[in-house]
């Protein structure tokens, strides 16, 4: 595919605003809970980052579609979800680097693309591999339909929100 063909989407960590929001109250209307994590290793929606073992990190509800349509005026209804996030405690200064975060990567994944309206209009497993599409690929392949106007990237074993990305 020529480069002046590819769509162009956005890779979008939680807003600095919606994280100062989350660590004093979730979008469940709860305070997040601190957690130590032993083990490390838990995906930050904050920076993209994995969690070190032992750090203290933020665990809040959050729903990506209830910020997305404040900031858009979509109504997704019944498609907003509320689930778990690790974030920092602490501000961390969000992403550092560019392109798709690897510690977001993952042996496998779903893809959820929605309308301009919120809704879910169609969704992609993604399974690493020799062979397999990457996650880019797919992203590409689904931007390429005009009615997707966001796509989250969610875990497979615990169905988590990790990150989202919107056409530019």
């Amino acid at each position: 595919m020529d480069r002046m063909d590819e769509t162009r989407y956005e890779i979008r960590a939680i807003a600095p605003d919606v994280l100062r929001k989350l660590r004093d109250h979730d979008d469940a209307g709860h305070r997040p809970q601190l957690v130590v994590d032993e083990e490390g290793g838990n995906p930050l929606r904050c920076c993209f980052g994995r969690s070190n073992p032992g750090e203290t990190v933020a665990l809040a509800s959050y729903a990506p579609l209830r910020r997305w349509a404040e900031e858009t005026g979509a109504a997704p209804g019944p498609y907003s979800e509320v689930g778990p996030v690790f974030v920092h405690a602490e501000d961390c200064g969000g992403p550092t680097g560019t392109g798709f975060p690897a510690d977001m990567r993952g042996d496998r994944r779903v893809l959820r693309a929605y309308t301009a309206d919120g809704r879910i209009l169609r969704g992609r497993y993604v399974e690493a591999g020799a062979g397999r599409p990457t996650i880019e690929e797919e992203l590409e392949e689904l931007y390429r339909d005009p009615a997707v106007a966001a796509v989250h990237l969610r875990a497979v074993e615990f169905g988590c929100f990790l990150l989202e990305t919107r056409r530019m």
